[in-house]
């Protein structure tokens, strides 16, 4: 679930709450309803069933429980936009998400519209316990407005027109940033994990305890598309020293040679974006790889992923509303030029791998009953992302905060940057 140090007043959650629902619909705003409908594979979710389970998570957990004389819009709504929550009963199968015609787009925005004024009426009598799990909706919601986009742009990349969410210029031209820079990183035991220092974490950033880290290294910067074009001229998808075998095995069955979204072209390189389809910007962090392409490339270049240990480590002391967050153009942008004197880019553009699976920290332990399910379930098989994108909402990541997808996902604005050992 989550930890809230602060419960927080009806004051502060009010405009919060407002503020939060209102973008997502501000997001899907240029959407027709077959756009918010249609399903491109089973990892992603149709932009209208985004925007209906962010509103069944505040009508099961907030509403139902503490909202006296609450009636759901539609009692059928449980059913359909349950995700994975075992506690919660039976509910509509992943993969099909997107055979739901019906209820239409506006008939969504219907239910958005009347959870919001049951909530809001309701939040001036809630208690902690209410309050904290209203603070742990609003960022649910949050990773679903970074989903939504996502999720359409892989929706529009199939499409053969191309389509553009957002209407963009091409990039300007931008001199590439300098050679890597080597920031070297604390030793010895370090204290990773939530800290109390803000007003919401995770269940899953926590405990905080100690890691003991050995002598190493992190790039300055993330890599860049031009570092990457070099690991493909060098016939990096075709080596299998690089890659491990799992990957190799990836790379061979799904024919891969590039990021996700690009396509050589006479003029080049060029890459599909929410702005449509563009020319591969040389200076702008490399994004939409997977882990198996990020272990494949720092293996290239003689280096490693970092842990996520020693990337936490090193972004304690940045500040996490900094860098290219979804505010402004929802694309990772050219680099600029800087000495290589500390670590930069840490949060925003691309969420970076590391080498670390995502597992419990110890003594962690998830709450029970149906909230408990939210991110405990999932440590098996995945590893852990750092730092944000372009399209995740300012404000909403911290050093301590642990993305994760399996190894071979790529969908997401994902990137690297490197590490070495001293």
């Amino acid at each position: 679930m989550a930890k809230s140090r602060m419960a927080p007043g009806e004051e502060d959650l009010a405009p919060r709450y407002r503020d939060v629902r209102a973008l997502s619909e501000a997001l899907a705003a240029g959407l027709s309803d077959a756009d918010a409908t249609v399903q491109s594979m089973a990892d992603a979710s149709p932009a209208k069933w985004h925007l209906a389970h962010s509103s069944w998570f505040f009508e099961t957990f907030v509403l139902r429980d503490h909202a006296a004389d609450y009636q759901p819009f539609d009692p059928r709504f449980a059913y359909l936009f349950n995700s994975y929550y075992e506690g919660e009963g039976p509910r509509h199968a992943r993969p099909l998400r997107g055979l739901l015609t019906r209820p239409s787009l506006d008939d969504i925005l219907r239910y958005r519209a009347h959870v919001d004024a049951a909530l809001l009426a309701a939040l001036p009598d809630m208690g902690a316990q209410a309050q904290t799990l209203v603070a742990l909706g609003l960022h649910h919601e949050q990773q679903h407005q970074e989903l939504l986009l996502t999720d359409i742009q892989h929706l529009f990349s199939i499409n053969p027109l191309e389509p553009a969410l957002f209407d963009a210029p091409n990039d300007m031209p931008a001199a590439l940033p300098g050679p890597i820079h080597w920031i070297e990183g604390r030793q010895g035991l370090v204290e990773i994990g939530d800290d109390g220092r803000t007003d919401f974490a995770f269940d899953c950033e926590g405990p905080r305890h100690k890691a003991l880290l050995h002598p190493h290294a992190l790039a300055h910067r993330p890599v860049t598309n031009a570092e990457w074009i070099s690991f493909i001229d060098d016939g990096g998808y075709r080596d299998p020293a690089h890659w491990l075998s799992d990957g190799w095995a990836w790379v061979q069955a799904e024919g891969i040679e590039a990021p996700l979204y690009w396509r050589h072209e006479p003029q080049g390189w060029t890459r599909f974006g929410l702005d449509g389809r563009k020319p591969v910007n040389p200076a702008a962090p490399v994004c939409h790889i997977s882990l198996y392409e990020a272990d494949a490339y720092a293996r290239w270049a003689g280096a490693r992923l970092p842990t996520e240990e020693e990337w936490e480590s090193g972004a304690q002391n940045v500040a996490p509303i900094s860098g290219n967050q979804l505010d402004g153009p929802t694309c990772p942008r050219p680099q600029a030029t800087d000495g290589g004197a500390a670590l930069t880019r840490m949060f925003g553009d691309v969420w970076e791998w590391t080498g670390s699976a995502y597992r419990p920290y110890p003594g962690f332990q998830a709450d029970e009953g149906a909230v408990g399910e939210y991110n405990g379930k999932f440590m098996s098989g995945q590893f852990v992302l750092k730092g944000g994108s372009c399209a995740t909402p300012r404000g909403h990541v911290r050093a301590s905060y642990r993305n994760f997808f399996y190894p071979h996902q790529r969908w997401q604005f994902t990137g690297l940057r490197l590490a070495k050992d001293l």
